[in-house]
């Protein structure tokens, strides 16, 4: 496997980099060959992920602030790949959802999308890039009490295709939908709203993907890796989910 889904020489950039699936995207382009740029918020993060990664550099940067974005994203001398990861969760149905909590998401996980990937355009398109964008199986089927959080990734979808079709032979872009993976964000949710009886909400995570266990984030890293290949250079506007089997159920 060493042999294929290689991306020696190649420049990328991954935002929400410094931990959970972003961080082992990180990773495993890394060991393909690219030269990674972790672009997280949390700065100090991204640097310890950094000294373990050779090749990389820190990009200490807020995805929903358009001056930091186009600043430090636009600065970039190269992008062949960007891969925007960098998200946020909110439980809560519509009546439970502040409209404040619904713009933060919405800023966070939709307009940090487009603010990043804007500032790239350039760059993309000078090195006939791609674009891997992390959705969500909530993007694509109703989750109970996710009210803003299947709106936004039902947007990331929605996005993704679009520019697949304006940039089509220019620009590859495609979506992974993940189910419930296994990270400190999973972690955060269980500790915020389970703190009482996680084990028991986590063996239910565990449950809700019929192949009967949460994904590993490895397992989505190497899905980006994959898009981001020669190998996929004839894959552009795909939603490929990375379930479990639930989207099938």
């Amino acid at each position: 496997m060493d042999s294929v889904f290689r991306l020696d020489g190649r420049a990328a950039v991954v935002t929400g980099g410094a931990s959970g699936i972003g961080l082992e995207v990180c990773r495993v382009l890394t060991q393909a060959g690219a030269a990674v740029t972790i672009a997280d918020i949390d700065g100090a993060r991204a640097a310890e992920v950094s000294r373990e990664l050779p090749g990389s550099r820190v990009c200490s940067v807020d995805v929903t602030d358009e001056a930091d974005v186009q600043t430090k994203i636009g600065a970039l001398d190269r992008i062949d790949i960007l891969v925007n990861n960098a998200g946020i969760g909110l439980v809560g149905g519509i009546e439970e959802t502040s409209a404040e909590d619904f713009r933060r998401l919405m800023r966070v996980n939709v307009e940090g999308v487009y603010l990043v990937t804007r500032a790239a355009m350039p760059r993309l398109l000078a090195a006939h890039g791609t674009v891997v964008n992390i959705g969500s199986v909530s993007g694509l089927v109703a989750v109970k009490r996710r009210f803003a959080y299947c709106a936004t990734k039902g947007a990331v979808i929605a996005l993704s295709r679009q520019l697949a079709i304006d940039y089509a032979g220019r620009l590859r872009v495609n979506c992974v939908c993940p189910g419930t993976v296994e990270t400190p964000f999973v972690e955060a949710y269980l500790e915020k709203n389970h703190k009482h009886e996680k084990e028991k909400v986590r063996a239910e995570l565990h449950a809700r993907q019929p192949i009967g266990r949460m994904g590993r984030p490895r397992e989505v890293a190497n899905m980006v890796r994959y898009l981001c290949s020669e190998e996929a250079e004839f894959v552009t506007g795909s939603v490929v989910t990375i379930d479990g089997g639930w989207t099938a159920m």
